[in-house]
């Protein structure tokens, strides 16, 4: 009889603390969610937008801030400091489209470029 109960207080043990463990992981899921959507109604702004990233470095990057509709800043930005490197406005800038024509592209699925890297390796 004293092992049944023994028993029976750790099974109901075990379920407490599970019961709990799932409690905790929804409620965290919940307010991550929550603190997620406030940050993202607080970054929205109007006047300011990045237009471009370009990465240097591991801690460098060149980024072209707009700035209203037609004024654009190119500031470095580095571990410690942000420099202003010039000033632009909308018709300075130049549209590059999406595909280098210098940068190849492999078109097919991997299979066949797979086939097509075989072809190229020496023969045993």
């Amino acid at each position: 009889m004293i092992l049944l109960s023994s028993a029976g207080e750790s099974l109901f043990q075990l379920a407490v603390v599970v019961f709990c463990f799932v409690l905790i992981l929804v409620l965290t899921y919940y307010s991550t969610r929550w603190i997620a959507g406030y940050q993202k109604k607080q970054g929205i702004s109007k006047n300011l937008n990045v237009a471009e990233t370009l990465k240097l470095s591991a801690n460098k990057y060149i980024q072209l801030i707009q700035a209203g509709k037609d004024r654009y800043f190119v500031v470095a930005i580095g571990k410690d400091e942000i420099t202003l490197l010039g000033e632009m406005t909308a018709e300075q800038l130049k549209e590059i489209p999406d595909e280098d024509p210098e940068v190849p592209t492999v078109k097919g699925d991997f299979e066949e470029i797979l086939n097509r890297f075989k072809e190229h390796l020496p023969k045993k």
